[in-house]
């Protein structure tokens, strides 16, 4: 299966079902206490809420800050394949997009003060020749960038993959050569008690965890006849 077939499938999955269950709780005080001290605090604190503030709104400066961030994220040879849908809650165009969410991103997304469609640049116009082949990647650091950038202005940002895409590609007038491959639902955290991740209604641990370090370092290959050594690296027992 080729790359393309591969990430299509993964889609298809998230859609099925929904970006619920893939959530990431906040970490507790006492978990954040324990957690590598070399950890910048705004990846240390970064979470993804499904309960965003309804009276919260975000600033025009603060939403061209995030897009700021976006735009200076690194690409492959600098091709920058990355376009956004901007719509602010309350807005013609928030309207427009919401129409298109799924049922299980639709119960909570659009409290959120911002809604961005993150696209990438798939093919050559008019041809079946990729643009880049880390259009997606690429996309992915820009987004990255800008959940970094909301973390510092005290905001949260939850992606999801819970919507039409066509449905999108319609209402913007995406052309083909380019891919609805995301949504990022940006705000402040309702605050109060109550649900903060659907996590809890599965009845795991709101509580992020994440594999050890010994699990995600791939083995060094070894000479033929020798058999491979797991490079071993401790991790903290606490979930980050």
């Amino acid at each position: 299966m080729n790359d393309r077939a591969t990430f299509g499938s993964l889609t298809r999955f998230l859609a099925i079902v929904g970006d619920e269950r893939l959530s990431d709780g906040p970490a507790t005080a006492c978990d954040a206490q324990r957690m590598n001290h070399s950890l910048h605090p705004l990846l240390a604190g970064r979470w993804s809420p499904t309960r965003f503030d309804p009276a919260h709104e975000i600033a025009e400066d603060e939403t061209e800050v995030l897009l700021q961030a976006a735009r200076w994220a690194p690409s492959a040879g600098n091709s920058q394949p990355w376009a956004f849908i901007v719509a602010r809650r309350g807005t013609a165009d928030h309207g427009r997009l919401i129409r298109y969410l799924a049922g299980s991103s639709a119960a909570w997304a659009p409290s959120a003060s911002l809604l961005v469609a993150n696209l990438s640049h798939r093919l050559v116009e008019d041809t079946d020749w990729e643009f880049s082949e880390f259009s997606v990647y690429d996309l992915g650091q820009a987004v990255a960038h800008m959940s970094i950038q909301a973390q510092a202005l005290g905001l949260h940002v939850r992606q999801f993959r819970a919507f039409d895409r066509d449905g999108i590609a319609r209402e913007f007038a995406v052309p083909e050569h380019w891919e609805v491959t995301t949504l990022a639902a940006i705000g402040r955290a309702a605050p109060g008690p109550g649900r903060v991740s659907s996590l809890e209604d599965t009845g795991e641990s709101s509580v992020r965890s994440r594999r050890a370090l010994d699990e995600i370092v791939w083995p060094v290959a070894q000479p033929p006849g020798r058999p491979n050594a797991r490079r071993t690296v401790r991790a903290p027992a606490e979930s980050l």
